[in-house]
């Protein structure tokens, strides 16, 4: 009889910003517990040397228009070596379950019969924010806000972003993944009758020394954004927030 295979398990662990300070302390216990880390270039990386030293790490890049390791694999990858009996650590940025395509990894650990587990990490849409200066909510200003993915652009047959509507919620605006169409964005907002003068900002590199934070209004923040070589992984902010601390 052939003996079945030992199977070890699956942690998804959200990494937070950037800043391995921002990883949290459930998040560091997985990833001294981790036989194998798979990690791409968003994940608190410096974090893996301190608290994995001995983890197999796998690299699964995700870089636009680069290196890019398919998400099929990425959850073959997880199974595979769950399946040998080790503790896989999926280490990403953000929080996993936040435009971090988490929950398909979780469907597929489950589906394979591997257990899997989850531990949410600090959402890169309200704290590279907050980190520049910016609340994403504000008395007086704004009660609520809304985080959009701003990767295939408005007139994209595959956008699902009622961006017209967001023109008219009131809420401040999070785009994540929108640089390359930014400018798409804002012009969409603007015709749907967002006031062209709404305070915008673009934060590159957030949570990290390299960050950089470039203001503008509506109209203008695509033309700023690509005068400052703004780009990936960088997120923007549409709303008065953006000038409620002062931000110079």
């Amino acid at each position: 009889m052939t003996p079945t295979p030992a199977t070890g398990r699956v942690v998804l662990v959200g990494g937070g910003p950037g800043d391995p300070g921002l990883l949290t302390i459930a998040g560091r216990d997985a990833l001294a517990e981790a036989d194998v880390v798979v990690t791409d270039r968003l994940g608190p990386v410096a974090a893996i040397a301190e608290h994995a030293p001995h983890a197999e790490v796998v690299h699964v890049g995700k870089i636009p228009r680069g290196p890019f390791t398919p998400q099929e694999r990425i959850n073959e990858i997880l199974v595979e070596h769950a399946r040998a009996g080790k503790v896989v650590v999926r280490l990403k940025g953000g929080d996993g379950f936040v435009f971090g395509r988490g929950g398909e990894e979780w469907q597929e650990c489950r589906a394979a019969g591997v257990p899997v587990e989850v531990i949410p990490g600090v959402s890169s849409a309200t704290s590279v924010p907050a980190l520049a200066g910016i609340p994403v909510t504000h008395r007086g200003l704004t009660q609520g806000v809304a985080v959009v993915s701003g990767h295939v652009a408005p007139d994209d047959p595959r956008s699902d972003v009622a961006w017209e509507a967001l023109a008219a919620a009131g809420l401040t605006i999070v785009v994540l993944m929108g640089v390359a169409h930014l400018g798409a964005i804002a012009h969409t907002l603007v015709a749907a009758g967002l006031p062209a003068a709404t305070p915008a900002a673009c934060i590159m590199d957030g949570a990290s020394p390299q960050q950089r934070v470039v203001a503008a209004t509506l109209e203008q923040i695509a033309e700023a954004a690509a005068a400052a070589r703004i780009g990936p992984p960088a997120i923007t902010v549409i709303g008065p927030v953006v000038d409620a601390l002062d931000l110079p």
